[in-house]
């Protein structure tokens, strides 16, 4: 697929380019992006440049995922959000992000969150949207409640993160969440089925 931009009332969202690789590199020096997410650890130069310039580019020459930069009014980069296809034949995607440590408070990535589940949903088909988050994430766990999504429970050993696996907290968020349609049909928990016979 062909990168696509975003904008919302305060932001632009956009593929990251060559001359974001210093905002990149200088937002990843912060302690909670390096413990919270799976940037490399330390993050040098090299790995902002080649982020931008092959990693990114290629989710979504291929199709696997889709990476965007959040910008503020003023052109300053305020953090990433991407989709990461799970399995396109049961439509369904995993959202990341992260907000650079001077832009937080302020609902940005909420914002950003909600605007690239709002394309998922209608452009590239997703019917479920999940969020993962080791356990403990407050911070991440906030945005995604704010976002719309509904928490699922604890999943055990489901993340690996620096050679060690651990617990996620889990939730997601389905196009009824914003009162989108679905080509697939719904059936919630609880609601009436079909006879099945006896």
């Amino acid at each position: 697929m062909e990168p696509v931009t975003l904008r919302t009332d305060r932001l632009l969202l956009r593929p990251l380019c060559t001359q974001d690789a210093e905002a990149l590199h200088a937002a990843c020096q912060d302690p909670a992006i390096r413990r919270w997410t799976t940037v490399p650890d330390p993050y040098l130069p090299a790995h902002a440049t080649s982020f931008v310039e092959q990693v990114a580019p290629g989710g979504w020459r291929d199709d696997t995922a889709y990476s965007l930069g959040v910008f503020d009014q003023d052109g300053t980069l305020v953090g990433t959000v991407g989709l990461v296809t799970l399995a396109l034949d049961e439509r369904r995607a995993e959202v990341g992000y992260w907000t650079a440590p001077e832009q937080r408070g302020r609902g940005y990535t909420v914002e950003a969150v909600r605007a690239l589940a709002h394309w998922a949903f209608t452009t590239l088909g997703v019917e479920r949207l999940e969020w993962y988050a080791e356990a403990g994430n407050e911070a991440s766990r906030a945005v995604a409640l704010k976002a719309g999504f509904t928490m699922e429970g604890l999943h055990r050993s489901r993340l690996l993160h620096r050679g060690t696996r651990r617990d996620a907290w889990g939730a997601a968020l389905v196009p009824a969440d914003y009162g989108l349609p679905t080509e697939t049909p719904y059936l919630p928990a609880g609601a009436a089925t079909a006879p099945t016979g006896s």
